[in-house]
């Protein structure tokens, strides 16, 4: 259970934690191509999560990341993911520079959010939070921020990615 601007949502799906075998999901990339997250194990894969590249706090969320991502190991892989089409996510990415991490969509089939309980039942948007998978394809990190409005924890997420290298 999480809230939004106060008012309690609940998660669809079953909660990721520490420890757990990552679920394979397929997403979408800007380009409309499948996202295949077996594809990208081998990688420390920090997956972003977002409800809408559209808002303050989410844009700064994707910024913030690629910003970091020009700091980090070429073993560690920032994945933005949100629910917003593949077209707004393309020209998001032109407008804010983003270039360093990539964002995908899971508006096809929302198997992330159910996979990994990040999707709002009320909303049908995914809540704010980070999943850090490690070179094994194990969950080695995982915030669910309890108010969507509110920042994931960068210093925290950056500083366990960077302990799997």
């Amino acid at each position: 259970m999480i809230t939004f601007g106060g008012k309690t949502m609940h998660l669809l799906g079953n909660g990721i934690k520490v420890g757990d075998k990552a679920p394979l999901f397929v997403a979408t990339r800007n380009d409309l191509s499948e996202f295949k997250l077996e594809e990208e194990l081998g990688k420390v894969l920090i997956l972003s999560v977002v409800p809408s590249i559209d808002t303050g706090v989410c844009s700064i969320q994707a910024s913030t990341f690629n910003e970091e991502a020009a700091n980090l190991s070429d073993d560690i892989k920032i994945v933005t993911i949100s629910l917003d089409l593949p077209f707004a996510q393309q020209r998001f990415c032109a407008a804010k520079g983003i270039d360093k991490a990539e964002i995908v969509s899971d508006y096809m089939d929302r198997e992330f959010g159910q996979k990994y309980g990040f999707l709002i039942d009320e909303l049908k948007l995914l809540t704010r939070g980070i999943v850090i998978i490690d070179k094994e394809g194990v969950v080695q990190y995982v915030e669910y921020v309890p108010e969507v409005t509110d920042e994931v924890n960068f210093e925290k997420a950056l500083e366990e990615a960077r302990k799997l290298v």
